[in-house]
C-alpha cells in the first residue's frame, strides 16, 4: 500500500515536469529550481521539528507528510525515484546502524 501511494505520487510529480508553472505548484518549484526545492525541504523539516517538540501527534503527521512530499519533489527533479530510496532502505534492513555507518567511513 505505501509503495502504491509513493508510485502514484512519483507519477504525478513526473507529469508536472511539463506542466505550466502558473497552474501547478510542483511545476512552479521545478521552474524555480533546486534552491527553491531545497528551501521547501528545509522549511518543512523545521516545521516537523516544531510539531514534534509540541507533542501534537496530528501536526507531526501533517508536517512529516509535507516534508516527505517535498523530498519526493527533489527526487523527481533529480531524475531519481522513491523506489531507489526504498531499495536503499531495504538494503540497510537488518544491518546494524553502527556497522553501516562504519562501512561508509572506510
Amino acid at each position: 500500500m505505501s509503495d502504491d501511494i509513493l508510485a502514484r505520487l512519483m507519477a504525478v510529480l513526473e507529469s508536472r515536469k511539463d506542466a505550466d508553472p502558473k497552474t501547478s505548484y510542483v511545476a512552479s518549484l521545478y521552474d524555480e529550481g533546486l534552491d527553491a526545492i531545497l528551501k521547501k525541504i528545509g522549511e518543512e523539516s523545521i516545521e516537523t521539528i516544531i510539531a514534534a517538540k509540541s507533542g501534537d501527534k496530528q501536526q507531526i503527521v501533517y508536517e512529516t507528510a509535507d516534508m516527505w512530499f517535498h523530498s519526493l519533489v527533489l527526487l523527481a527533479q533529480q531524475n531519481l525515484t522513491a523506489q531507489q530510496v526504498l531499495d536503499e532502505l531495504d538494503r540497510r534492513f537488518g544491518l546494524s546502524g553502527i556497522d553501516e555507518k562504519a562501512a561508509r567511513q572506510k
